[in-house]
């Protein structure tokens, strides 16, 4: 017995792998070359976790014999793979003009200037330069949206949610909130209205119905718990049909004759007049302030096409108790959001500009004949990069807005369809797989499955010459 367990031993010392010394991998010319790159400490950690990696793999039965050379190889693609950002540029051929997933608005390059010019350097974000004393971060920003929207004064944090929960958590906390139920919206991420103002600590008042809501609803809901009068803009759905809703400012005129603040969520945030840039009108601060409004919240990253942030405008004493309240040091924006929202806020003023320099707008005016010539660009190099693999047919398709911004409005566009060369068996496989290996090019290639073909929508797609330039890696991500 003991000679046979003795045995195995040997036959299994015999089978394993003869893996090097950590220090023998470490000196080949591979390695060296990256440890200026990479560090000592970092690249030696690597070299053991490889070889750690494959004395267990030999213990699970894959056992692998390599060169010292071979497993420098190894270490250094894995030092490689692991510097690398998972935060990535991508095409964006989706047809969702301000995708969620894929980071929203783009900013201008005076926006990108302003962040770039305050990434390495000290800057007043907290500091008055004629006083000599400290300042306040919403000094950069509140002059240009009081301009805009002919608010009192304003504040912003770091999204359009956090704008909400701030200012129902200082205007109304323990308190009665009145809101049509038709209007208790769900955003993105099953993130819901009656969620918010339950963690604000206000109590939800629903009235009306989900398709109707008339202005004495609100009037026999007010009572002395009543705190505010809140109003959300359906800005990710629309109700149809038979409908009623109460004016802003009906509702306006009914909280100030009852001592109420009015508030309006807007969500979208349109600074610019989109009806006079030929897409669907989108209801904007400005007006709804006009309205009666106390206070409206509005997003950065959507239709105004800014960065990421939430912006509350309106009565000059609410924004006071508003920036008093505790929470606002835990929701506010860095000195980059208020460089890139300042840029855009500039070129709000500006209409005419606007409309080319503020990527969203321009993405969402862009004329067709313009996209016909990106796809007599574009669809060439496909058609040769995917020979013998795929078909690729120029099509109309619609795209959308995104974001939850007009979401029943669609915009004439074309779409480049590629369709698999299998059979019905294995079709769904195909594509999926086609998906996968244009998602794994230099600069990621996200598209949208539809009708039995992975579909491009060219409408955002502005480098047409990057990415027929990097078509030519899907013959090697494809193993053609």
């Amino acid at each position: 017995m003991s000679d046979l367990s003795s045995e195995k031993k040997h036959l299994r010392r015999q089978r394993a792998p003869r893996l090097p010394a950590v220090d023998r991998v470490l000196n080949q010319p591979g390695l060296q070359a990256v440890i200026p790159r990479f560090g000592r400490a970092r690249v030696t950690e690597t070299v053991r976790a490889v070889l750690n990696e494959a004395r267990a793999a030999w213990r699970a039965g894959d056992a692998a014999s390599l060169s010292d050379e071979d497993w420098a190889v190894r270490c250094v693609a894995r030092l490689e793979r692991e510097a690398k950002s998972s935060l990535r540029p991508v095409f964006n051929l989706t047809g969702t003009v301000l995708h969620t997933n894929l980071g929203r608005a783009l900013l201008p390059e005076s926006a990108v200037t302003a962040v770039a010019a305050l990434l390495s350097r000290p800057c007043n974000l907290e500091y008055d330069l004629e006083r000599g004393g400290r300042g306040d971060r919403d000094d950069h920003v509140e002059g240009l949206v009081c301009e805009l929207t002919g608010a009192e004064a304003a504040t912003v944090v770091n999204n359009n949610a956090a704008a909400v929960f701030l200012a129902l958590n200082t205007l109304a906390l323990r308190k009665e909130v009145i809101v049509s139920r038709g209007e208790l919206v769900e955003i993105g991420g099953s993130f819901r209205i009656p969620d918010i103002m339950a963690r604000a600590g206000c109590k939800l008042r629903e009235i009306g119905t989900t398709n109707r809501t008339h202005p004495g609803d609100f009037r026999q809901a007010i009572g002395a718990r009543t705190a505010l009068v809140l109003k959300v803009h359906a800005s990710n759905y629309a109700v149809q049909g038979f409908t009623a809703s109460v004016p802003e400012s009906d509702l306006a005129e009914l909280a100030r004759g009852h001592g109420l603040p009015f508030m309006v969520d807007l969500g979208s945030g349109a600074l610019v007049d989109l009806g006079a840039h030929g897409l669907p009108r989108e209801p904007t601060p400005q007006e709804t302030l006009r309205h009666g409004a106390d206070i409206v919240t509005f997003s950065g990253d959507k239709l105004l096409g800014g960065p990421q942030a939430g912006i509350i405008a309106g009565r000059a004493d609410l924004i006071a108790r508003i920036r008093k309240n505790p929470l606002k040091r835990a929701l506010r924006v860095d000195k980059m959001t208020l460089a890139a929202l300042e840029a855009v806020l500039r070129l709000c003023r500006m209409p005419e500009l606007a409309a080319c320099e503020l990527p969203t707008l321009r993405l969402l005016t862009r004329p067709l004949e313009e996209i016909h010539a990106v796809a007599a660009k574009v669809q060439p190099a496909l058609e040769r990069a995917l020979a013998g693999k795929a078909a690729v047919v120029l099509k109309p398709c619609r795209s959308q807005i995104g974001s939850g911004a007009l979401p029943v409005e669609l915009l004439p566009s074309l779409c480049l369809a590629v369709t698999p060369s299998t059979g019905k068996r294995g079709a769904g496989t195909a594509l999926k797989q086609l998906a996968a290996v244009f998602r794994a090019l230099p600069v990621p290639v996200i598209g949208r499955i539809e009708d039995g073909s992975l579909c491009f929508d060219l409408r955002c797609l502005e480098d047409e010459a990057g990415f027929i330039e990097q078509l030519g890696q899907w013959a090697v991500g494809s193993g053609r």
